[in-house]
C-alpha cells in the first residue's frame, strides 16, 4: 500500500479584522514534507500518527505540506491557491496511490472559494482517481459540505470540545483507511442537518451523555464512524451549523438513519445545551462572592481561537475600575507593548499602553503602571497532550493584577501560560483567561469555579443575530422551530 499524507488548516472568521495571509501561517507552520522530522504539535500531530501506522504496516509513504495559521479572518486566495498546488503537484507526483490522508479544519474560507477543503478534496479526487481512498480528518467547528461528502471516503470530527482527542481521531481515521484499502469495509456517508448553531461543551451534561453514546454506537454491527460537526458560528457560509455525520459499512439507510437519529437527539437537548453566559459585571460578582480557590474567567469573545485579536480589555478594564487584586490575565497579543517591556528589562517600572489596537472589538488601549516581572522566550502550554508555543512573553504585574503578554497569537489553552512564567495560581482569587472553550482541560482542575463571560469583542455567543450574509435564518436560536 501507498499512503499519502497532507495538512492544511485553518479556521475562518469571516467578521473578524485580521486577515490570514502567508505570514499567518508562517507564525504557525509551514513545512514542505518533513513535518514529521520535527516534534510532535497540535497541528503535526496527526501525521506523526498516521507515518508511525503506516510504517508499522510497510506501507510506503509520501508526506506533503503540513501549513497551519490561526484562525482569523479570510485567507488570501493566492496563499491559499499556493498551498493547494503544492499538495496536488506531490500527489501527482506520487501516483498511483492508495490511501490519501488529509488533516484539515473544515471551516477554512478564502478569497474566491467559499469551501477550501471541499476544493482541495476534490481536486484530490480528480488525481488519486475513484478507487483511492481519500480520508479526512476534521475540527468539529467545520462546514461539513457536499463537496467534501462527495469527495472524500471517509470524514472523521473529533468528538471532543475541548479538542482533547485529536490523536485519538487520527487513529480511528487511519484505522477506518486502512480497513477500506484492504477490501475490509465499503464506507458509506450520509450528514443531517440539525439546524442549530451554539456552543457545545462535551464536558458537561447533556453533550457529555451524547458523545459518550455515540462513541458506544460506533461498537454497534455495521456503523463505522459517528461525528457531530458543531459549526463554527463565526464563519459566513451557507451551510454554517450542527450536522450529524453517520458512516456504515456498504448500508447507506443505516448511515441515513443514524445521521438523523444522532441530529434529532442532538436537536431536542438545545435548551439544555446552550448555557448561559453572565455578562462582565455578573460575572465579577460571582468570582469574588466564591471561596475555596481561584474562579476561572473565560473572555469567550476575545479567544484567538475563534478569529479574536486577542488584545480586548473590556474584562481586565472593569477589573481594574473595581480596584480588584489578587488576578492573573492572559494571554494578551500585545507585540509592541511586548517590545518596550524587552527593552526596558526584567525589574523596570514604567508606564506601559496595553491592547485595544485591532479595532472596536478591541477595546481601547489601557495605559497602566506595571513592573516587568519576567522575560522569556520558547515557553510552551500544553493543549490536550500536545504542545503549543507561545512564542516570546512577559509577565508584569499593575496594582495586584498579574498579566501575561505575548508575541505569538494564541488562545490560552493551559495554567502553562501562567505558570512557565513563575506566576502561582494557587494564591490568585481570579484567572482571566482569553479562550472559549479548550482552556477547560487544563484550567477545570485548579478551579472552584469556571465562569464563562459574555464580553464585548470578535466572537460574541450571540448565536441568533450573527449578521450573516450567506446563511439562511432557518436555525435555532434565530427561530424556535426551523423545521417545516
Amino acid at each position: 500500500m501507498k499512503v499519502f499524507l497532507a495538512s492544511l488548516s485553518t479556521e475562518t472568521n469571516s467578521f473578524s479584522p485580521l486577515p490570514t495571509g502567508r505570514l499567518g501561517f508562517e507564525e504557525g507552520v509551514v513545512a514542505h514534507g518533513d513535518a514529521t522530522r520535527g516534534p510532535v504539535e497540535y497541528w503535526s500531530a496527526p501525521l506523526h500518527i498516521w507515518r508511525e501506522a503506516a510504517e508499522t504496516r510497510g506501507w510506503t509513504i509520501h508526506e506533503s505540506l503540513t501549513a497551519h495559521a490561526q484562525p482569523a479572518g479570510p485567507t488570501v486566495r493566492a496563499v491559499y491557491e499556493a498551498f493547494r498546488d503544492e499538495i496536488l503537484r506531490d500527489l501527482a507526483a506520487a501516483m498511483p496511490v492508495d490511501v490519501v490522508l488529509l488533516s484539515l479544519h473544515g471551516a477554512m474560507i478564502a478569497d474566491g472559494y467559499e469551501d477550501c477543503e471541499g476544493d482541495l478534496i476534490a481536486h484530490c479526487r480528480r488525481i488519486a482517481g475513484p478507487r483511492a481512498v481519500i480520508g479526512g480528518l476534521l475540527d468539529p467547528h467545520c462546514h461539513l459540505t457536499q463537496a467534501m461528502l462527495d469527495g472524500a471516503t471517509l470524514l472523521v470530527a473529533y468528538k471532543e470540545y475541548p479538542h482533547v482527542d485529536i490523536p485519538e481521531r487520527a487513529q480511528d481515521l487511519f484505522r477506518l483507511a486502512a480497513d477500506a484499502a484492504e477490501g475490509r469495509t465499503r464506507p458509506v456517508m450520509r450528514d443531517w442537518d440539525c439546524r442549530m448553531i451554539c456552543a457545545m461543551h462535551t464536558p458537561y451534561a447533556p453533550m457529555r451523555g451524547l458523545v459518550d453514546e455515540m462513541s458506544a454506537r460506533e461498537g454497534e454491527p455495521g456503523v463505522l464512524s459517528l461525528s457531530l460537526a458543531h459549526g463554527f458560528p463565526w464563519g459566513d457560509h451557507p451551510r454554517v451549523g450542527a450536522r450529524a455525520l453517520a458512516i456504515t459499512d456498504g448500508d447507506p439507510a443505516l448511515a441515513e438513519r443514524l445521521a438523523r437519529e444522532l441530529g434529532e437527539k442532538l436537536f431536542s437537548l438545545r435548551h439544555a445545551i446552550m448555557r448561559p453566559y453572565p455578562d462582565i459585571s455578573g460575572a465579577l460578582d460571582r468570582a469574588l462572592a466564591a471561596t475555596g480557590g481561584p474562579v476561572v474567567l473565560a473572555d469567550v469573545s476575545d479567544n484567538a481561537g475563534g478569529g479574536a485579536p486577542s488584545d480586548a480589555t473590556f474584562l481586565l478594564e472593569a477589573i481594574l475600575e473595581r480596584g480588584i487584586t489578587g488576578v492573573a490575565t492572559g494571554v494578551y497579543w500585545d507585540p509592541i507593548a511586548l517590545r518596550i517591556c524587552r527593552e526596558a528589562g526584567e525589574g523596570a517600572r514604567l508606564n506601559l499602553r496595553l491592547g485595544g489596537k485591532c479595532g472596536p472589538m478591541s477595546g481601547r488601549p489601557l495605559d497602566i503602571a506595571v513592573t516587568v516581572r519576567k522575560l522569556a522566550d520558547g515557553l510552551t502550554q500544553r493543549f490536550g497532550s500536545l504542545a503549543a508555543p507561545l512564542g516570546g512573553t512577559a509577565w508584569v504585574e499593575a496594582d495586584g493584577i498579574d498579566i501575561v503578554i505575548n508575541d505569538k497569537r494564541t488562545q490560552t489553552f493551559h495554567p502553562e501560560a501562567f505558570t512557565g512564567l513563575g506566576i502561582d495560581l494557587s494564591s490568585k482569587r481570579i484567572v482571566c483567561v482569553k479562550s472559549s472553550q479548550h482552556f477547560h482541560a487544563g484550567f477545570a482542575p485548579i478551579a472552584s469555579e469556571v465562569i464563562h463571560v459574555a464580553t464585548p469583542g470578535a466572537i460574541t455567543p450571540d448565536y441568533a443575530n450573527i449578521p450573516y450574509t450567506r446563511r439562511a435564518p432557518d436555525y435555532w436560536p434565530k427561530m424556535e422551530n426551523p423545521f417545516p
